[in-house]
């Protein structure tokens, strides 16, 4: 934390107490940060572009956001939060309705969606993850459609020309597109350009679009926006996010769910 007044402090001051307010709010706006510093706009502008070289935060227009730890393979992601990933799961199947078909995208959070889905529902689930679909094929009540093409192994799922062109051919009820990041602003985005286009794929197949998310991915950024906030109808969270932070989505015509406590 800087020690000396805000007007006082050097740029790596400055910049360390950008990066906290990021981590405690979700954002930073240069005007606001100005002010705060009594220096000009341009100064605060060099201090985010210097933070976003270093991988520090995202800039976009009028300030910044933190970047998001989604960005992490999904080999060391399916040994993090597992108690957190099963509470949102637990509350996202909820929306499910008998007989639907369901588009669930590749992720550690979709993969416990899949696991806490209720058996003899008639339900249909399209997926481009090899592990949905292992997780699936020894319960009973689902048919199983995967989608094929070439498999990304950072992603753990089929990407590319291949697979967009079968999710296409699908029209599903709900889609579970797995989240780098989202704000109530800029919608939902990804770290990668290709699985960016599919998600946006399975998305334009569905009825509808359930967004599920820890804590940490709301209100960061990544760097391949998948969909706007108009094109999502829920929001899944969990129980410790901010009354604040589930107002901003609820404004913006988003159904926000909230997940139950997990016990320490």
């Amino acid at each position: 934390m800087i020690k000396t007044m805000p007007n006082e402090a050097l740029p790596q001051e400055r910049q360390q107490w950008i990066l906290d307010r990021l981590r405690s709010h979700g954002r930073v706006v240069a005007v606001e940060l100005a002010e705060t510093f009594q220096v000009s706009e341009d100064s605060v502008r060099r201090d985010l572009r210097e933070l976003a070289a270093q991988g520090l935060c995202k800039r976009v227009y009028g300030g910044a956001l933190p970047l998001s730890a989604a960005s992490t393979p999904l080999k060391q992601r399916r040994s993090e939060h597992g108690n957190r990933k099963l509470a949102l799961a637990r509350k996202a199947v909820t929306l499910v309705r008998q007989g639907q078909v369901l588009l669930i995208d590749a992720g550690s959070t979709n993969a416990a969606i899949a696991a806490a889905l209720p058996e003899r529902f008639d339900l249909t689930v399209v997926t481009n993850a090899p592990d949905v679909a292992r997780i699936l094929i020894d319960r009973e009540g689902f048919e199983i459609l995967l989608i094929g093409g070439r498999i990304d192994t950072s992603i753990g799922a089929a990407v590319g020309a291949q697979a967009i062109q079968e999710i296409g051919r699908v029209r599903a009820d709900l889609c579970f597109p797995g989240a780098c990041a989202i704000d109530s602003l800029h919608g939902l985005w990804s770290f990668d350009s290709e699985e960016a286009l599919l998600k946006r794929a399975m998305i334009e197949a569905s009825g509808e679009t359930v967004v599920v998310v820890t804590q940490e991915k709301l209100g960061s950024a990544a760097t391949h926006q998948i969909a706007n906030i108009e094109e999502i109808q829920h929001l899944v969270i969990e129980h410790a996010v901010d009354r604040a932070s589930r107002l901003v989505f609820s404004a913006r015509g988003v159904a926000v769910h909230r997940a139950d406590a997990v016990s320490s």
